[in-house]
């Protein structure tokens, strides 16, 4: 069975923010993991995209890391990829933006992806 995969949008290169470990977290759980960070071009060893449009495969999961004035503006990108679902996590969630999410037909896990796949952002 493929690996699923996921967009991390916000992921970094500092070890300490949420976006990188994130990114460690599904690794470490055989995720197939596709950073989305328009300033970089790899992260942890992983090729890094500036956009979901970028991305080279259908994507089970897009993950939040922006704050929600920035998340707000992906959403018809997002909507775009037509992911199997959308993570929320703390800090990138407003109401407005879930109910843009909404509009656009996503259906937004308001939640830390991270805890989601078993880990706890403590042991990154």
């Amino acid at each position: 069975m493929a690996a699923r995969t996921v967009a991390v949008v916000g992921a970094s290169r500092d070890r300490s923010k949420y976006g990188n470990k994130s990114l460690r977290a599904h690794l470490q759980q055989g995720w197939q993991v596709f950073p989305i960070n328009p300033h970089e071009t790899e992260i942890e060893g992983v090729r890094a995209y500036a956009r979901l449009a970028d991305v080279p495969v259908r994507l089970d999961r897009v993950t939040l890391y922006v704050p929600p004035e920035t998340g707000i503006t992906l959403l018809d990108e997002i909507a775009a990829v037509r992911p199997g679902e959308l993570f929320v996590n703390p800090g990138a969630e407003s109401e407005a933006l879930l109910e843009a999410a909404r509009a656009r037909g996503l259906d937004p896990i308001v939640a830390c992806s991270i805890v989601d796949v078993g880990v706890s952002p403590a042991q990154l």
